[in-house]
């Protein structure tokens, strides 16, 4: 079992595994994290090629940046490092708000740098678009990180077509982050164009939306009781709109069947199916789901299967909005 690699970008380009590692669930959001399993499986992740880890500063809040770093402590050379900033928190997690200002992008490089104990980030996002804060200002200061050879490539995170545009005439974007599966195609419409236009490789997050393409979550008590997915925060998950997109997922199901793999691997072929210029990170804390995922490269899917699927779970059939409060997502 091994990985292949794709290149983000053209004018900046970056060269990275074919799929990567979200890493945010090791830490928060998806219920309970245990170190020495997640260090485990971005260990093992290494070993099989997927060389791309995502993290954040604003996940734990800090703390898994802390983990990534103790993982990769002994592997630097072999990682394509991705970390954001923008989504301001407290230690005690606290939201603050989202924060594009020049100033804080120079020491929220500086304190995740500290954090990840690296002297450079490979791929450095926004993680927000600061809406207060022209975005000439805050992509001008990342600009200015590499000069400093702190950061080598520029990222965004969820931005507009417009912004990205702006973005990529300040300095070369390598990648945009946004969430992108069978589940949520809207950036089909203008983001998707506008990123190819520019050649901007594209990293979908989320793209087993957020495992309930995985078929393992029948009902909301498949998940831990600290697991935001059971909160209002996560519109899917929740009553009606829950019931409603679980049948979008057994219909998945019966096709994956019929190909022979997991319905998670189907939908993740589905993504890597989108392009070469597309590498998604699924996120997970625990290896055989890791292993699980990097098989889905090995699907291949023919255009009667991509037709079969998005007959299966047509644009924009999923009931409920990505997130409770859309107020963050640029448009």
């Amino acid at each position: 079992m091994s990985i292949e690699r794709r290149t983000l970008g053209t004018q900046s380009p970056l060269e990275v595994s074919t799929m990567g590692l979200g890493c945010m669930g090791m830490s928060e959001f998806y219920g309970t994290g245990d170190e020495p399993d997640a260090i485990a499986t971005i260990d093992r992740a290494l070993d099989l090629g997927v060389t791309f880890l995502d993290t954040a500063d604003m996940y734990g809040p800090f703390t898994n940046e802390q983990l990534v770093g103790k993982a990769i402590a002994r592997r630097r050379d072999e990682v394509q490092l991705a970390t954001k900033f923008g989504n301001e928190r407290l230690p005690d997690g606290t939201m603050v708000g989202i924060n594009g200002r020049p100033e804080y992008v120079r020491r929220a490089a500086d304190a995740s740098l500290q954090r990840l104990g690296v002297d450079h980030i490979d791929l450095y996002y926004q993680h927000r678009v600061d809406k207060t804060v022209p975005i000439e200002d805050t992509v001008g200061a990342m600009a200015e990180l590499v000069q400093a050879g702190k950061v080598r490539h520029l990222g965004l995170s969820e931005a507009s077509a417009e912004n990205i545009r702006r973005a990529h005439a300040v300095h070369p974007i390598t990648a945009l982050q946004t969430e992108y599966s069978l589940f949520t195609r809207d950036l089909e419409d203008e983001i998707l164009p506008t990123i190819r236009e520019l050649r901007i490789g594209l990293v979908p997050y989320s793209p087993l939306g957020r495992g309930m393409l995985t078929g393992a979550i029948t009902s909301p008590s498949s998940l831990d009781d600290g697991d935001a997915r059971r909160s209002g925060y996560f519109p899917r998950f929740v009553g009606d709109a829950l019931d409603a997109n679980l049948s979008l997922v057994a219909k998945v199901r019966e096709l994956a069947e019929t190909k022979g793999c997991a319905p998670g691997q189907l939908a993740l072929a589905w993504v890597l199916a989108q392009g070469d210029d597309v590498v998604p990170i699924p996120g997970t804390k625990r290896v055989r789901y890791l292993e699980e995922n990097i098989a889905a490269a090995d699907v291949t899917l023919t255009t009667q299967d991509l037709a079969a699927l998005e007959a299966a779970v047509p644009k924009g059939a999923v009931a409920g909005e990505r997130y409770g409060d859309m107020s963050s997502i640029d448009d």
